[in-house]
């Protein structure tokens, strides 16, 4: 007798995820916000495709970055080519204005994107391996005006969603001409406290120090306290460029923390960056939570990252081009938006709802529904279900204030039982008056 091996039901890769009808109206809310704030600003869409050339990554974000070594998918195609489903957005939209030739349309170029990107990390709060971003990048212009302008609309779109207490944490990283020397000295500090270190900031040393800043290891971020701060070796160009975008920040008073040790994931960053945080967790809120995983849900995370980028176009093979931008974190906002208890309805918000009984019933309604849609009358049906008592508990449970009902009578009569589910009060009208009907019953309900 052979013995049958049951087969394990094939479920989601670990760190992608499904997004439900309930999260999609989270989501749906954000991209409307966000695009109409964009939209006022002046920015454009554009949308670069998920599969890119892997050496369009690997060049600006430095082969021994974590993303590159560790994180990137990469694949080769039958014919040879290496490629490489997106990590991030920049780099794709520098590409674009490259290869658009936009660098002839007046300056600067405003734009921005939304879509999945996609790095093979460790999953964990507000972070999946295929991940979706809202980006927005001036491309064509040095001036700090522009930098601000990419953080006011950060902000504002995390102000007009409903957070309060949001904080921008902004450093200044240097040019090429000033940060060798912080480097050097960042170098120095770090080989002195070597056996202190996390085995991955060990390897950092020898190759970027920088990214030792940023470890969240508790070993690295203490020995971080006492580190070399850049802003003591800026060079005069990059002090009056960050002096300016404080200046325009405190203009539009925007809150902002001088965050002396904050830098970038990314080799292309330089000068201005920046991190958005939601900073209105209270201290005796997260002493009442029991656990110490649900104590983690509370710890601020950056929503927003962003800042400029002048040498990435070089780093691509082309000309200098001066720009800055940020990317959003959807994920992330949903997350947020879930614990600050912004609740978005998860049900249509359709105030009809279409009942039927019988065969014939169904087939009037199924017109009868593309007649409120041509009339301008949101509705809701449920037009697999044959129980008059089902339909009710669904159209209760949608929110609708109406119920049309439609049996073999009204269906062979051409005429609609309109129910109001608030009173409980229902009348019988003709199909020729039904929409004149419905929208004065409707002005009531408003």
């Amino acid at each position: 007798m052979v013995k049958k091996i049951k087969k394990e039901f094939v479920r989601s890769p670990k760190g992608m995820h499904d997004m439900l009808s309930a999260d999609i109206s989270y989501f749906d809310k954000f991209i409307a916000r966000a695009k109409e704030i964009v939209d006022y600003y002046g920015f454009s869409e554009i949308k670069t495709p998920h599969v890119e050339y892997a050496e369009l990554f690997m060049r600006p974000l430095g082969e021994t970055s974590d993303v590159v070594q560790k994180e990137m998918y990469m694949f080769r195609t039958k014919g040879g080519d290496l490629l490489a489903l997106r990590p991030e957005g920049t780099a794709a939209i520098m590409r674009a204005y490259a290869e658009h030739g936009m660098a002839s349309w007046p300056q600067p170029v405003k734009l921005f994107y939304e879509g999945s990107f996609f790095r093979h990390e460790n999953p964990q709060r507000g972070r999946f391996r295929e991940f979706r971003q809202f980006g927005i990048e001036i491309l064509g212009d040095a001036d700090p005006v522009s930098d601000a302008l990419i953080i006011k609309v950060s902000y504002l779109t995390l102000l007009e969603l409903g957070f309060k207490n949001i904080m921008v944490h902004i450093n200044s990283i240097g040019n090429k001409d000033c940060r060798p020397a912080y480097k050097k000295e960042l170098a120095n500090y770090y080989r002195k406290k070597f056996n202190y270190l996390c085995k991955n900031c060990k390897r950092r040393l020898k190759e970027n120090p920088l990214r030792i800043l940023d470890c969240k290891e508790q070993s690295c971020v203490e020995l971080r306290e006492h580190a070399p701060q850049m802003i003591e070796y800026l060079c005069e160009a990059c002090k009056t460029h960050f002096r300016g975008v404080l200046e325009f920040l405190d203009e539009s008073k925007i809150p902002y923390l001088l965050d002396h040790y904050l830098v970038r994931g990314f080799d292309y960053y330089g000068k201005t960056v920046f991190e958005i945080f939601i900073e209105d967790i209270q201290k005796d809120s997260i002493a009442q939570i029991p656990t110490e995983s649900a104590k983690e849900q509370l710890v601020p995370i950056a929503l927003v990252g962003g800042g400029r980028y002048d040498d990435l176009m070089m780093l691509l093979g082309g000309k200098q081009l001066p720009a800055t931008g940020a990317s959003i974190g959807i994920e992330r906002i949903i997350h947020e938006m879930k614990l600050f208890g912004f609740a978005p309805k998860i049900f249509p918000s359709a105030k009809v709802f279409v009942i039927q009984i019988g065969s014939a019933a169904k087939k009037k309604s199924f017109v009868l529904i593309d007649a409120m849609r041509d009339a301008g009358i949101k509705v809701s049906s449920s037009l697999s279900k044959d129980s008059i008592k089902t339909q009710l508990n669904i159209a209760a449970k949608t929110g609708a204030r109406i119920a049309l009902i439609i049996g073999q009578k009204e269906a062979m009569e051409g005429s609609v039982i309109m129910r109001d589910m608030d009173e409980g009060i229902q009348e019988t009208v003709m199909e020729n008056r039904l929409v004149e009907k419905l929208k004065a019953k409707l002005k009531t309900k408003k």
